[in-house]
């Protein structure tokens, strides 16, 4: 279906079918979302997320442990980062198809083989093989995002999806610490036995805490299931317009993030990477602040949010540009960037589950492809930018893209029929 008003909710069936053979969505009842539930989501989620980013502050060490070429062990974060992606397109979207409790359980089991894989791993290919599946799993963040969603009604889906997005950012911002931590004391082998462990009791507290819920779930084959991914990118004009906020946002997140490490450990600062992780405690504050963009959502403010928190974004870079003379002024920086960030991030998400109800985990997938992509591309940028100018230079990147994105954010106000 396609709309001039974001916050529209679809519930005729799915446009696709008698093209893909998807035939609409059994009409069952849903549970409401309760509190603990929903923190328990949360949780879930930044254990999951985590995993993808436990390696980046241990490659030293596992290219020493390997005899592994210090230029190839970046490989162990691209391979993460395809399974990953992978997992996006191809496995997501089953939240739709079949039970969304069997196939997160199945996930979190497969997730711990995996990372008790990587840690017993002594080859350089079983590594590899075994990051990708680690990062094949993490995508269950994503049918964990969609479930918590469908199971909460239209009132509190943006407060849960809000508190839900909080538990993947903190996942984030602390992996690269926390692991950090524990390989300092037991090796970097023990980050993944640790969190195998950790995803085999998770995985025991979601079989008893899940509700056994009949969700609607579609009639499809799965070839018809990932065709109907393809043409929501045609059909959901939503999805479009905050797929693109959401490549341009994680794109100067990313670009802040992946070069923030190059002034701070030069000269005349000189930071250790403990030091350094630290600031990802900063980035939690903004995180925890973005919770409530969800319960703005539910109250219709969508857009006013939207435009706020881009404006937010760019003047975000004014301070971060004295980071290598202010480490408070860098501080303030990534607090405001984070906060507006992951502010639009949930805000998108409200909005897309709202859009089409039968559709949430393809959805979700498919507009996290747009995560992906604004993430590598601002990431590559980030590097080549600050290799050639240096920091303001990077700077002036990142306010370029926030701003590039909030002069989209008005032009969708015309082009799309405001609700806030």
């Amino acid at each position: 279906m396609t709309t001039k008003n974001e916050a529209a909710i679809d519930v005729s069936p799915p446009a696709l079918i008698g093209v893909t053979g998807i035939e609409p969505p059994r009409p069952e009842t849903v549970l409401r979302l309760s509190r603990a539930l929903t923190l328990l989501f949360s949780v879930t989620c930044a254990l999951a997320v985590a995993n993808v980013y436990f390696a980046q502050p241990l490659l030293d060490s596992i290219a020493q442990s390997l005899n592994v070429d210090p230029g190839l062990i970046g490989g162990v974060v691209t391979a993460t980062q395809i399974g990953y992606a992978i997992g996006l397109f191809f496995i997501v979207p089953l939240g739709d198809l079949v039970n969304r409790k069997t196939l997160i359980l199945t996930q979190m089991l497969l997730s711990a083989i995996a990372l008790s894989v990587v840690g017993y791993a002594e080859h350089w290919s079983v590594l590899l093989g075994a990051m990708t599946l680690v990062g094949l799993m993490a995508v269950v963040v994503q049918v964990v995002v969609a479930y918590a969603a469908a199971l909460a009604t239209p009132s509190q889906r943006g407060q849960a999806v809000g508190t839900v997005t909080s538990g993947v950012v903190l996942g984030i911002l602390m992996a690269r610490f926390t692991s950090g931590v524990i390989a300092d004391v037991a090796g970097w082998r023990a980050v993944y036995f640790v969190s195998a462990g950790l995803m085999l009791v998770m995985a025991a507290v979601l079989y008893k805490a899940i509700p056994v819920t009949g969700l609607p779930r579609i009639k499809s084959s799965y070839t018809a299931l990932i065709l109907s991914v393809f043409n929501l990118f045609r059909t959901e004009r939503t999805l479009l317009v905050r797929g693109v906020f959401a490549l341009l946002i994680f794109a100067a997140f990313s670009v802040l993030w992946t070069s923030m490490v190059l002034p701070l450990s030069a000269p005349p600062l000189s930071l250790s990477h403990t030091q350094i992780g630290l600031f990802g405690l900063a980035g939690i504050a903004g995180a925890l602040a973005a919770s409530r963009a969800g319960r703005w959502a539910d109250r219709g403010l969508e857009r006013r949010v939207t435009g706020i928190s881009l404006a937010l974004l760019a003047l975000s870079w004014l301070p971060t540009a004295f980071a290598e003379t202010s480490l408070l002024a860098l501080i303030i920086g990534v607090v405001i960037l984070d906060f507006a960030v992951q502010a639009v991030h949930v805000t998108n998400q409200s909005l897309i589950f709202a859009a089409r109800p039968d559709a949430q985990s393809r959805l979700v997938g498919a507009y996290m492809c747009f995560y992906s992509i604004g993430s590598a591309l601002g990431a590559a940028a980030a590097t080549l930018v600050y290799a050639r100018w240096g920091w303001h230079a990077v700077c002036l990147l990142g306010a370029s893209i926030s701003v590039a994105a909030w002069l989209f954010w008005l032009w969708s106000r015309t082009a799309i029929a405001p609700r806030s």
